[in-house]
């Protein structure tokens, strides 16, 4: 009987949803406007990525809401690579991160200190990001491939929610005018997210003889119309995204761009995790080992890799 097959070549991935909403993700603009946009809603994918872990509601709601706004941000990508989104803090909260690759692959997870947590909740019972993540930074990166160089911007966490942050992060590192709105609750349905983001785009091109008054009152027209967005619409499995738009925009040239979608995006296998704990010492690995095995979780999609300690070598 054959031997089965080593750790190091076993590439499977565990047994998590093979889950793609195929469209997530619908981009926008406005027709002779300096106005576009990307309406995201996770759907199913939401719950399928949420409730891989015990997350109390408000630590779900900032965690849903990131990948959300982690998936918009990397609609703008021009390149194969992935859009992140890191946050470190001091409170019951300290990291939090998203990530997704250009073809929409989408995962997240965050750390929590679990005791802290309930104590907060004893006061607060609904803590906001602010409250969660306290004081830190934000960083969002731009992975362009090992022959790219790869780009970050880094600001300190500004305000009480994770929008207010994202807003805060365009005007002070992209000089960009931007209006985010995001949604995150669990609902009858499961877990469901969403983000809008709204970027005023340079003036020239596109928009005809329109003057810079002209493009500034369209500017402000289209974030009061978004301003009339609900958490119920953004969450509403039953609206499309398309209707909630012709809602808002119908009447301000409203263009939809091709959709896009997104998938439940965790990368982990016996393989990968098989290369790490070659980099361990003997001593190292025998340490790790409990009953003869080592287990290694994916901080991800909290699947437990199991390894047998006699088959594990440097």
């Amino acid at each position: 009987m054959p031997d089965p097959m080593p750790d190091f070549l076993n590439a499977d991935r565990p047994p998590v949803p093979q889950l793609v909403v195929p469209t997530a993700m619908q981009p926008f603009h406005l027709e002779g406007r300096p106005v576009r946009g990307r309406l995201v809603r996770l759907g199913a994918l939401a719950d399928a990525l949420l409730s891989r872990h015990d997350y109390s509601p408000p630590v779900g709601r900032v965690v849903g809401e990131a990948l959300a706004l982690t998936a918009g941000l990397a609609a703008a990508l021009k390149y194969k690579g992935s859009f992140s989104l890191q946050a470190k803090g001091d409170s019951v909260m300290p990291m939090l991160l998203a990530d997704c690759t250009d073809d929409g692959q989408l995962r997240g997870q965050a750390r929590v200190e679990h005791a802290e947590l309930a104590k907060l909740m004893e006061v607060d019972h609904d803590p906001p990001a602010a409250g969660l993540l306290g004081k830190g930074y934000l960083a969002f990166t731009c992975d362009q491939g090992p022959d790219m160089e790869r780009y970050q911007g880094i600001v300190a966490m500004d305000g009480i929610h994770l929008a207010d942050m994202t807003q805060s992060y365009f005007r002070t590192s992209e000089q960009l005018q931007a209006f985010v709105r995001l949604a995150c609750a669990r609902t009858e349905h499961g877990w469901r997210a969403s983000a809008f983001i709204l970027e005023r785009v340079a003036g020239e091109g596109g928009l005809g003889d329109s003057t810079r008054e002209e493009q500034d009152e369209a500017w402000r027209t289209a974030t009061l119309l978004a301003s009339t967005l609900k958490d119920s619409e953004m969450l509403d499995d039953a609206l499309p995204s398309a209707r909630l738009l012709h809602l808002m925009f119908h009447a301000e040239g409203l263009v939809l761009d091709q959709a896009r979608a997104l998938s439940y995006g965790c990368r982990c296998s016996r393989a990968k995790l098989s290369g790490v704990l070659g980099g361990f010492t003997d001593d190292d690995l025998d340490e790790m080992a409990q009953d003869g095995a080592i287990t290694m979780t994916c901080e991800f999609c909290n699947y437990d890799f199991r390894f047998d300690r006699s088959e594990v070598r440097r």
